[in-house]
C-alpha cells in the first residue's frame, strides 16, 4: 500500500476555476479499509464538519491540498484496473467528496466509461440535486452516521444530522448500495441507547449491504499538534473490549452483514 501527498503537483500553475481539477489532500494506492475489494482511494480537500476526533486535520481547509486533473487521475486507475479485481475500484473520500460534487460527477463518468467501480464516502452534509446527480454515477455509498441524536451529532460534528440522515433516506430511496459507517468513541458515541436508536432506525433499509463499526484511535493527534491545534480528546482512551463487543451485538439484532473494523 502506498499512502502520499500529491507535492509532485504544482498547484500555483493550474486554474482554481478550472472543471477539470480535483483538489486533492491525498492517494492511497492498494486501499483495503475503503470499500469492498482492492481499490485507488482518494482523499478530497476540504471539510465542514468539525469532528472532535478528526485524523485528518489537515484536510479541512478547502483551500488547502494540490490541484490534479481528473484526466490524470483516471489514467492512475487505469493503470491500477488489473488489481482491482471483480470487488474493486475507485473511492473518493476526504474531507469531505460532496464539496466538490459537479467535480466527482465527471470524475466517475469517466471512471465508468473505463468499466471501474466508483465508491463515495461521505459525512452527508449536503443534500442537493447536484449531489443526487453525482449518486447516479455512485455504484456503492459508504455513508458516515456519527450519531443518531441530532444534539449530540451538533457537539460531535458542529453540524447538525438532518441532511446526513435525509440523503440515506434518498439513496434508499433510490435502491442503490450503501455501506453505513459508524465511529465507536467513548464518552460520545458509546451510549447503548443512541447505539439502539440508530440501528432501530436504518433496520428496515433495504440497500444497506453492511454496517462498519469503527473504534476510535489516537493515530491522527500528532497532526492536531503539528497544526498547533488543541486535540479535543487527548484524554479519551480506545474501545474496550467490552464496549466494542457491546456495540456488535446491538447492531448484530438488526442487521445481517455487521463488521467491527
Amino acid at each position: 500500500m502506498l499512502y502520499f501527498p500529491l507535492q509532485d503537483i504544482d498547484a500555483a500553475k493550474l486554474n482554481i476555476n478550472d472543471p477539470e481539477h480535483l483538489r486533492i489532500h491525498s492517494l492511497e494506492t492498494f486501499g483495503t479499509q475503503d470499500g469492498p475489494g482492492i481499490r485507488m482511494v482518494v482523499f478530497v480537500q476540504g471539510c465542514q464538519f468539525r469532528c472532535l476526533y478528526c485524523h485528518n486535520p489537515d484536510s479541512i481547509d478547502v483551500k488547502g491540498g494540490s490541484l490534479v486533473e481528473i484526466t490524470e487521475l483516471v489514467k492512475r486507475a487505469v493503470r491500477e484496473k488489473n488489481y482491482f479485481g471483480t470487488e474493486g475500484g475507485v473511492t473518493v473520500s476526504g474531507g469531505e467528496p460532496l464539496l466538490q460534487r459537479s467535480k466527482l460527477t465527471s470524475f466517475f463518468k469517466l471512471l465508468h466509461q473505463q468499466g471501474i467501480n466508483t465508491c463515495l464516502d461521505s459525512n452527508g452534509r449536503l443534500n442537493t440535486p447536484e449531489v443526487h446527480h453525482l449518486l447516479e454515477y455512485t455504484d456503492l455509498l459508504l455513508l458516515d452516521v456519527k450519531h443518531i441524536d441530532n444534539e449530540w451529532h451538533l457537539k460531535l460534528t458542529g453540524q447538525s444530522n438532518k441532511n446526513t440522515l435525509d440523503l440515506a433516506a434518498y439513496r434508499e430511496q433510490s435502491g442503490k448500495r450503501m455501506w453505513l459507517r459508524y465511529v465507536l468513541v467513548p464518552g460520545w458515541t458509546d451510549q447503548p441507547e443512541y447505539i439502539e436508536q440508530w440501528a432501530r432506525y436504518f433496520t428496515n433499509y433495504k440497500t444497506v449491504d453492511r454496517v462498519e463499526i469503527i473504534p476510535f484511535h489516537q493515530l491522527g493527534m500528532h497532526k492536531w499538534a503539528m497544526m498547533g491545534m488543541e486535540y479535543p480528546l487527548r484524554n479519551t482512551p480506545t474501545p474496550s473490549v467490552e464496549i466494542k463487543q457491546m456495540a456488535k451485538g446491538i447492531f448484530d439484532r438488526y442487521f445481517e452483514n455487521v463488521v467491527l473494523k
